[in-house]
């Protein structure tokens, strides 16, 4: 008996039914597009963020060193807190600035002020000044200059303890170098540490002499760019070197002397190891009488002797004030200067 197959529902079975499927011919277009779209957004992505990541240590390393430390200063300058129990904080809100302005320490916190600003005074004037000439003597043909200009940077780069204890030496009222010059002119010795002005101008020459050679550098280089052609025509004009020093090398270096003014500045309001060492054990109070305590000794003063790190802090961000306010100054006379060319 002869069988017979059902028809199936879609038609009779035929060979097409038993055939695959072909792939579709534009599979492999849309692969070769996703991977050149995520290779193009892979490109954009390194560069635009390489730069990014090359930076990025840096602002790390500031945040953790630089960032967190100004912040948490700022915070601890509202709150009495010991060096003893610095988990204990106490909120006084601005108590730590009206002491320091009006308060029981206002006298030791306006003679830090008024001896930071004599200091600055003292030791910027003269560095500058020598740091001018040394330049010009360097600027011309002169025999060994690479070593006189490499002279120049021994002090600077010579540690602050050490210079300062070798000026204590100098400076010491018996048998330092000092009062032995002074008797040679007939004059008695001078107990140096002792007085006000006679500390003060003692600290003022060990900062002139770490830092005179660094600014004449600095000097030189601007001095080196100063175009040949000024010089030749102020001498057709019949200047010697001193007017062609006054009026072609000190107005073309204007804005190299703002800076140094500014950077010196900026150094003798944090000025620290210089008269911390130089007092030896009354260092820590800037001398017996205070006579020459900076800002800095103050706030080492009030942090690390009479535990009041909140006062301290006070302090700090007093002088990061100042700071600010210096940078300010310079930068609307350099604005001035531009506006004026």
């Amino acid at each position: 008996m002869a069988s017979t197959t059902a028809p199936s529902r879609n038609g009779p079975a035929g060979p097409q039914d038993t055939q695959p499927t072909p792939a579709r011919p534009d599979r492999p277009d849309r692969r070769s597009d996703r991977r050149s779209a995520w290779r193009s957004r892979l490109h954009r992505w390194d560069t635009k963020g390489t730069p990014y990541a090359l930076v990025a240590p840096f602002f790390l390393v500031f945040a953790a060193f630089g960032l967190f430390p100004l912040l948490y200063t700022g915070w601890l300058s509202f709150h009495r807190v010991s060096l003893y129990n610095v988990d204990r904080a106490e909120w006084v809100g601005l108590r730590n600035y009206t002491d320091l302005f009006t308060g029981q320490v206002s006298h030791y916190f306006w003679n830090a002020l008024l001896n930071t600003f004599t200091l600055g005074v003292l030791s910027t004037v003269p560095q500058l000044l020598m740091a001018l000439g040394l330049a010009h003597l360097l600027n011309y043909r002169l025999r060994a200059r690479g070593f006189l200009r490499t002279a120049l940077l021994a002090p600077y780069a010579t540690s602050v303890a050490a210079a300062t204890l070798v000026f204590a030496l100098i400076f010491s009222p018996e048998g330092g170098m000092a009062n032995w010059i002074l008797g040679l002119f007939g004059a008695g010795p001078v107990h140096w540490e002792a007085g006000r002005w006679s500390s003060q101008f003692a600290i003022s020459v060990i900062v002139t002499w770490r830092w005179t050679g660094y600014n004449a550098l600095i000097y030189l280089a601007a001095m080196q760019a100063v175009p040949r052609e000024l010089y030749e025509a102020a001498a057709l004009d019949g200047a010697n070197r001193w007017q062609q020093f006054l009026h072609v090398t000190i107005p073309a270096l204007r804005p190299t002397i703002l800076f140094t003014v500014i950077l010196s500045t900026i150094g003798a309001t944090q000025l620290f190891g210089e008269p911390y060492l130089f007092g030896g054990q009354s260092g820590h109070q800037g001398g017996t009488d205070h006579q020459y305590e900076t800002l800095g000794i103050l706030m080492y003063d009030q942090g690390f002797h009479s535990s009041m790190l909140g006062r301290a802090s006070a302090v700090a961000w007093i002088m990061f004030g100042l700071l600010l306010l210096i940078g300010l100054v310079n930068a609307l006379i350099t604005r001035r200067l531009r506006a004026s060319q």
